[in-house]
């Protein structure tokens, strides 16, 4: 069940500075042994998340709270971005050294910190904690660079296909199974008069999301699954004829089958066009099923497996996030205590039920909620391993950090027909083309 595992968050947060404490009057420049800061002393711990949301934040500020109680000489102040934003935020930040020390860290920038030096290695504090047996590999996989642990993940996550069962049972087409079939489903139930659309889009940030799955699953003979930027030849996944087709079919379900602003469309958009009635697919993590569950009728929504490519196999993968520390932070010793503690099986698994991502213990992950409902469709999944292809992410390339930025403004000027599949192909593939040839300097 490792396998299955999830990643993102819901709506964007307003507030660029949550605290759960004021400016307090007493600060040390660095923890005791303990962590604790020794005598009347207090540690301030700065904090900040990347995957924002109302819901999200709300319980990672309930944890933070009940590690306080328990740590009187430990104060967190906890910095919640913007989702859109909270990226960018975090690199300026540790550019310019700012003052953090507890930071989440993404799989998809990890290398990029790491190549940087801005985040320091766990291993060391992981051999002393007991709670680390039943971190499970996949957690720890997607948190490792080379043979460092750079981050606890809080969540994992892994995609499938969400659809509204009352239109499909309404238009008599069943859920769809394959790429082809998902674009003339969308583009049969489009109909802009009534302001309905089949696939709720994403143009905007995390526009690769849906390309980069549609090109591996046609890619899904030819591919490296260790390396999934490249084919087994050593090409990028860009170079073959497949990628050509597979992103010929995104073109079309952009332009027949989705809403025309959608072009500029994150994930908050995306999520709020399914639930209220505007469009009938979203390919999303399972963060959104409480937002799906807390916004919609029961009955009129369900989930299916990743739709497949030409060849009937579909690539997946874990991802995650997760709280590291800074390098140049001067608690460390504490900071790794709020870490352990937030990432403790009660702690994860509260996080997890909440927020809809899969907890990090493999003691957790046997719990009947996972494995019931919209959550069934994952674990269908991981049980047909020769169908639903499980490959590596390229986490280990620190150019992956800025891929997301790259084909989301190629891509808009190829969706909006100034410039052609050709050409956006190929500069995809001299993007991944460099970062193979830069990593391996």
């Amino acid at each position: 069940m490792q396998q299955l595992f999830w990643k993102k968050s819901l709506l964007s947060v307003s507030m660029i500075g949550l605290t759960l404490s004021l400016t307090v009057t007493a600060c040390s420049s660095s923890g005791s042994n303990n962590g604790n800061g020794g005598g009347d002393k207090v540690v301030t711990l700065r904090m900040i998340e990347s995957l924002t949301s109302p819901n999200r934040t709300a319980i990672i500020q309930e944890g933070i709270k009940a590690f306080m109680d328990q740590n009187p000489n430990i104060k967190v102040e906890l910095i919640s971005p913007p989702f859109d934003q909270a990226d960018n935020k975090i690199r300026t930040m540790l550019n310019a050294k700012q003052d953090l020390d507890v930071l989440e860290v993404r799989d998809l920038n990890v290398a990029e910190f790491v190549n940087n030096g801005y985040v320091e290695p766990l291993n060391e504090y992981t051999k002393n904690w007991n709670d680390f047996s039943t971190v499970t590999s996949v957690a720890q996989s997607v948190a490792t660079v080379g043979d460092k642990l750079y981050f606890i993940a809080n969540g994992l996550y892994q995609r499938q296909l969400f659809y509204r069962a009352d239109w499909l049972k309404e238009a008599g087409i069943a859920a769809p199974t394959t790429y082809q079939e998902l674009v003339d489903a969308s583009v049969k139930l489009t109909d802009p008069a009534k302001n309905r659309f089949g696939f709720s889009f994403r143009g905007g940030s995390g526009a690769n999301g849906v390309p980069d799955t549609m090109i591996q699953a046609y890619d899904s003979e030819k591919i490296n699954v260790d390396d999934a930027m490249f084919l087994k030849d050593g090409g990028t996944i860009y170079s073959s004829p497949e990628a050509k087709e597979a992103v010929e079919q995104y073109v079309k379900l952009y332009k027949e089958g989705s809403p025309p602003d959608s072009i500029n469309w994150g994930f908050q958009e995306q999520v709020q066009a399914f639930t209220s009635g505007v469009t009938a697919f979203l390919l999303q993590d399972p963060d959104v099923i409480q937002t799906l569950t807390d916004s919609m009728e029961e009955g009129t929504w369900a989930t299916a497996p990743m739709p497949k490519g030409p060849s009937g196999k579909a690539l997946i993968s874990a991802g995650g996030a997760g709280w590291g520390i800074t390098s140049y932070s001067k608690n460390k010793e504490a900071a790794w205590k709020l870490i352990s503690f937030l990432s403790s099986p009660e702690q994860n698994t509260k996080l997890s039920k909440s927020h809809g991502t899969v907890p990090i213990h493999s003691s957790a992950t046997e719990d009947a909620f996972f494995q019931t409902g919209p959550y069934k469709t994952l674990l269908d999944m991981t049980n047909l391993p020769d169908t639903f292809i499980n490959y590596k992410p390229p986490f280990q390339y620190p150019a992956n950090g800025q891929w997301g930025t790259v084909a989301m403004e190629s891509g808009q000027s190829m969706l909006l027909g100034k410039t052609s599949v050709e050409d956006t192909l190929k500069k995809w593939d001299e993007y991944w083309v460099k970062a193979k040839a830069d990593m391996e300097k």
